[in-house]
């Protein structure tokens, strides 16, 4: 970094994510590894970027499992990377491999949307980015929308949201605006959300940071579903919550899940719990046993009747 000394004062330091030093610059402390789109020979899933907006620049990653015949039709997963809304990316070595195995696990599509990041880009940016990559996705149901892997082989009266950790966040409020706002074609049929972040009563110090007009706690709807006016709205039919025994956020994952069970919501909820582990194990450690049946749950989750 090449900053004259006026400009080495850090102003704001929020680790593991990121610090801002006085001149502005932002530097984070992990950079992505970036893994490039292509075929992966060892289950025959490919895997390719697209442009959802010139005007903002968001992009996504679309993983499709080896296609049988030309009119075949399979389930549709839109994903949503975590990363305290501020690092990590569609793009990155964690997202493929995870989105690869269950692609080819699931026999699924999987479109995985790169939101804009905090702190350069503030909540609820990504949010709103999150949403029109839904709306993207939808403007392919009639077999017309800009990516001809969807139009020919996605199933859009099956389509499941899913995000881990911060993008389990961003996927139930996705769910949310699904419900409000009618996307023609589509049809969500259920939400998968693993090691979710959600708010507690104590003011969460980089939430608060870059989503200036929220508190950081759980008077925030997103942050808290149960006093969210919308949670009947919530579109879909059934919901899987994944905590794990040793992450940080489990109270809030099985308080999500209590919420959807006991308050409003007309869907049918789940739980499950990898014993052991800790928060997102599964992208850590994609060999290991654990991973894989938190992955075999997945999969029975999107296709059983």
């Amino acid at each position: 970094m090449d900053m004259d000394s006026s400009h080495n004062e850090i102003i704001h330091d929020f680790p593991p994510f990121f610090k801002i030093y006085k001149g502005g610059c932002v530097e984070r402390y992990r950079k992505n590894e970036i893994a490039d789109a292509g075929y992966d020979p060892s289950t025959g899933v490919e895997s390719k970027d697209v442009v959802i907006s010139p005007e903002t620049g968001v992009r996504a990653r679309i993983f499709i499992p080896k296609i049988k015949g030309p009119d075949q039709k399979l389930p549709l997963l839109v994903h949503y990377h975590g990363g305290g809304f501020c690092i990590r990316s569609a793009f990155d070595v964690k997202t493929k491999s995870f989105l690869t195995s269950l692609v080819s696990k699931a026999n699924i599509i999987a479109v995985s949307i790169d939101y804009r990041l905090a702190p350069e880009h503030l909540l609820p940016i990504a949010y709103h980015d999150s949403f029109a990559g839904l709306q993207w996705v939808a403007t392919h149901s009639s077999g017309l929308g800009p990516d001809p892997w969807l139009n020919a082989h996605a199933d859009f009266g099956r389509v499941f949201l899913e995000g881990e950790s911060a993008g389990g966040t961003i996927a139930h409020d996705v769910e949310i605006q699904a419900g409000i706002t009618e996307l023609a074609g589509l049809k969500i049929e259920g939400l998968l959300i693993v090691h979710s972040f959600f708010g507690s009563k104590k003011p969460h110090a980089l939430y608060k940071f870059i989503c200036p007009g929220s508190s950081g706690c759980d008077d925030d709807p997103r942050l808290n579903p149960e006093v969210d006016p919308n949670l009947k709205k919530m579109a879909g039919e059934r919901v899987l919550a994944c905590v794990a025994e040793k992450d940080w956020f489990i109270d809030r994952g099985m308080a999500y899940y209590e919420t959807l069970a006991k308050y409003g919501w007309d869907g049918n909820v789940e739980l499950w719990e990898t014993l052991g582990e800790g928060h997102c194990f599964h992208l850590f450690n994609p060999d290991s046993e654990k991973t894989a049946q938190l992955i075999e749950k997945m999969v029975h989750f999107i296709n059983r009747d």
